[in-house]
C-alpha cells in the first residue's frame, strides 16, 4: 500500500503548447482567470518537453525544487498555490473514504526536479509545460485523480492547455471561483497530420519583462486589450475552431498571424509600452509575407508569444522550401550542421524568382537554429 512506502516518486513529461489565439490579461490574479478564451497547438514531445520528478518521503524535512539542475525558491507564490491545491484535493479524497487512502504521505514534504530540453523563460512557453508537468507529477505522487486544469492554471495560466494533446481551447469561464475556467481538446493530435511547426530561435536569453508583470500592466493601461478581449476574441475563437476542424490552412494561417500581431499591438498600447519582438523577429514577419506573396497564398504563418522567437506553421510539403528561405535570409554562422534540429527536412534549392521576391540583405546568425516539430500528445509517466 502506498501509505506504507518510505519514498514515493513519479517521473512524467509534459509538452509545450503554442497559442494561436492568445491569452493576455487576467480578471483574477490569484486564481489566474483570463479576460478572454484562447486556443493552442500542443507540440510533439520528441522535440520539446519538460521532464519532472516529484518524490515524497518521511525523511524529507522541507519542500524543495530544482529547475534545470539549479535549486530555486520553493516559496514562489505560484508553486505554493499548486502544492496547496494538490494537498487539498488529496485530503478531500482521503476524507471521502476512497480506496487506498494516503494518510501518512499527506504530511510528507516533496522534492521536485524539473528539466526542459529547450530554452527556459525565452518566450517558448516553458512555464506552461513546467506547471502542467508539475501538476501531473504531484497528482500522481499524492494520489489525486481529479481534473488538473485548475491546479496547472494556478501555476501558469496557459499550463492548463498543456494537459491535452492536439488542439486545445482554454475556456475563460464566467464564475468568480474559476471552476468553469478549464481546458478542453478541440481536436486530437492525429487530426491534422500534415501540419508542421518550425521554431525559429532568435534568442535563448531570458526575456526582460516576464509575462505576469507584462499582463498586469496591459490590463491596467491598455484600452486596446479590453476591446480585443470583449469584441474581437469571441468571434476569432469560433473561426479558429472551424479552421482546425476543417483543416483550412489558409484561414488558420491568416488568423494566427493577425492574432499574433494584435497581441503585440496591445503590448505596444500598454503604458509604458512593452516590446517582445526584436529586429530579427520583424525580419521574419517580412520574410513570411514575402514568401506568401510570391506563392499567391498563405503557405506559412508566424506567431510570437511574449518573446522574440518565431513559431511558424506550414504544411509538410512547404517546409523544405521555407527552411531554405530562412537559410538564405539568416545564413548560419558556424553551426551549419546543427542549424536544423528535430524532424529531418530535405535540403532543396531556392528558385531565382523566390530569391528575388525575398529581396533581403542577409542577416548572418540572426536565427540561431530551427527546431522542426509537429503536433503531439500529452504524457508518459513512470511511477517509482
Amino acid at each position: 500500500m502506498a501509505s506504507e512506502k518510505q519514498l514515493v516518486a513519479v517521473t512524467c513529461t509534459a509538452p509545450v503548447n503554442i497559442a494561436v489565439i492568445k491569452y493576455w490579461g487576467k480578471r483574477d490574479e490569484d486564481l489566474i482567470l483570463p479576460i478572454n478564451s484562447s486556443l493552442s497547438v500542443t507540440l510533439h514531445q520528441d522535440q520539446l518537453k519538460t521532464t519532472t520528478t516529484a518524490a515524497i518521503s518521511k525523511d524529507f524535512t522541507e519542500d524543495r525544487i530544482w529547475l534545470n539542475g539549479r535549486e530555486e525558491d520553493v516559496g514562489q507564490p505560484r508553486l505554493q498555490a499548486c502544492l496547496r491545491e494538490i494537498r487539498r484535493l488529496a485530503r478531500k479524497r482521503r476524507s471521502a473514504g476512497d480506496e487506498d487512502p494516503l494518510p501518512l504521505s499527506l504530511s510528507y514534504k516533496v522534492h521536485i526536479a524539473s528539466v526542459n530540453n529547450f530554452p527556459t523563460a525565452a518566450g517558448l512557453a516553458s512555464s506552461a509545460a513546467g506547471y502542467a508537468c508539475l501538476a501531473y507529477a504531484l497528482a500522481r505522487v499524492y494520489g489525486v485523480e481529479s481534473d488538473l486544469s485548475e491546479v496547472a492554471r494556478r501555476g501558469s495560466g496557459s499550463a492548463c492547455r498543456s494537459l491535452y494533446g492536439g488542439f486545445v481551447e482554454w475556456q475563460m469561464g464566467e464564475r468568480a471561483d474559476g471552476k468553469d475556467s478549464i481546458a478542453r481538446q478541440v481536436a486530437p493530435e492525429s487530426h491534422w497530420p500534415e501540419l508542421r511547426v518550425l521554431i525559429l530561435v532568435v534568442s535563448a536569453e531570458k526575456k526582460l519583462m516576464g509575462s505576469t508583470a507584462g499582463m498586469q500592466t496591459s490590463v491596467e493601461t491598455s484600452s486596446l486589450l479590453r476591446f480585443r478581449a470583449e469584441s474581437v476574441v469571441p468571434a476569432r475563437m469560433a473561426e479558429m475552431t472551424r479552421c482546425v476542424q476543417e483543416r483550412d490552412f489558409q484561414g488558420f494561417g491568416q488568423l494566427t498571424m493577425k492574432d499574433s500581431n494584435q497581441f503585440h499591438a496591445t503590448c505596444l498600447d500598454t503604458f509604458p509600452p512593452i516590446s517582445y519582438l526584436s529586429d530579427t523577429s520583424r525580419r521574419i514577419v517580412q520574410l513570411v509575407h514575402r514568401f506568401n506573396a510570391h506563392h499567391g497564398q498563405t503557405k506559412v504563418a508566424y506567431t510570437f508569444d511574449a518573446g522574440p522567437n518565431a513559431v511558424v506553421f506550414a504544411l509538410d510539403d512547404t517546409v523544405p522550401e521555407f527552411v531554405a528561405a530562412v537559410r538564405q535570409c539568416f545564413p548560419p554562422e558556424l553551426n551549419g550542421d546543427k542549424f536544423l534540429k528535430g524532424l529531418p527536412v530535405r535540403p532543396v534549392p531556392l528558385s531565382e524568382e523566390l530569391k528575388a521576391a525575398l529581396d533581403v540583405d542577409p542577416t548572418p546568425g540572426g536565427v540561431k537554429y530551427i527546431i522542426a516539430t509537429q503536433t503531439g500528445g500529452t504524457w508518459a509517466s513512470n511511477p517509482g
